[in-house]
């Protein structure tokens, strides 16, 4: 493999029924930063779908210089073979140095099957991408190379980081967890070269028919897109006691999250987690109440705007980063801070 003819960041952007994910625009961010580091012009996305050039003009606003369309009906709706045959013979095609990828359902069946057929590394739910040198310090006898994709992400469960790089096979592959990357200010207006490329389709073996569709909604809020969170973990005490958080996110218009110990308990859905294992959130204002702050949760919420912190224990890690701290009995401070939250509304109104 030489190395050499491999140039520029790609990302998959993915769509549903043709509307572009979120993640799509989070890895176009990451992309503007990771290519000026590597001195590259162009940022790339790679859109697969049928029907799809509707979506390019967005892209184009949130960075992609270049997008790479494959349409074909075979891809209207997301088939692991189709959208792998695609993906694969665009990288063969266009030979990128680096290929991001959003860590959702789609992108954790696509990744890996694609890095596998093209013969690379793939590191999965990577909570942190930069530009560096690998490895990190220089090893006697060892070769030291520049300017290498250097992949964090949490490793052993959560209680560890592990950063990994993929110096000798490109392109250099990675999963990213949605919510934390973020999306560059839309630039009106913008546009983007129009690449058709097309690899053909030929149905085998591994092309499944899809019966029916049916799409499940739920009940719980998506705490990612929620400007004010209200997060408790073990210290509430018990299921019954998220009532006070209930009630003080009402009063904010906010929604409540939780820990892993939580989730762990069964007080309350796994998608409600906010943490490592859970999901990264970069709200304007973030409640920690109850939350003793361990590594593997303050890595999903530390980007926040505003985190106030309350806990009976002044020694607790949350309070190193928190912007406002509160040591108290959360069973008391909450229901007089709801209380009074609610009489500055009332005299506002």
């Amino acid at each position: 493999m030489s190395l050499e003819e491999y140039k520029g960041v790609f990302i998959f952007a993915q769509q549903v029924d043709n509307e572009l994910s979120g993640i799509a625009l989070e890895l176009l961010g990451k992309a503007k930063s990771l290519a000026e580091d590597l001195d590259e012009k162009k940022v790339t996305a790679v859109l697969l779908g049928s029907d799809v050039k509707g979506l390019v003009d967005k892209l184009a606003e949130y960075g992609a210089d270049r997008v790479i369309v494959v349409d074909d009906p075979e891809l209207k709706d997301y088939r692991t073979e189709p959208y792998t045959h695609a993906l694969a013979s665009v990288i063969k095609e266009f030979k990128p140095e680096i290929l991001l990828v959003g860590a959702t359902a789609i992108g954790r069946d696509l990744g890996p099957r694609v890095s596998s057929r093209v013969h690379t590394g793939l590191t999965a739910d990577c909570t942190q991408l930069d530009i560096g040198d690998f490895p990190l310090e220089p090893v006697e006898g060892r070769e030291q190379k520049h300017k290498q994709l250097l992949m964090t992400r949490p490793a052993f469960g959560g209680n560890t980081i592990a950063t990994i790089a993929c110096p000798d096979f490109r392109p250099q592959m990675a999963t990213v967890r949605p919510g934390v990357m973020q999306k560059i200010e839309p630039i009106k207006g913008a546009k983007a070269e129009v690449v058709d490329y097309n690899p053909g389709f030929e149905k085998n073996d591994c092309y499944t028919e899809i019966v029916k569709i049916v799409k499940e909604t739920s009940a719980v809020e998506d705490i990612q897109a929620a400007k004010i969170l209200v997060s408790g973990g073990r210290g509430v005490g018990s299921p019954e006691n998220f009532k006070l958080l209930e009630d003080l996110a009402e009063v904010l218009n906010g929604t409540v999250s939780c820990s892993r110990a939580v989730v762990d308990s069964g007080w309350k859905p796994k998608d409600m987690q906010v943490g490592q294992t859970g999901k990264t959130v970069r709200p304007q204002l973030y409640f920690a109440i109850g939350i003793s702050g361990a590594i593997q949760h303050v890595a999903g919420m530390e980007e926040s705007d505003i985190i106030i912190a309350i806990n009976k224990d002044e020694n607790a890690p949350i309070f190193d980063v928190a912007d406002y701290g509160i040591v108290g009995d959360l069973n008391k401070v909450v229901p007089a801070l709801t209380k009074r939250l609610k009489e500055e509304l009332a005299a506002k109104n």
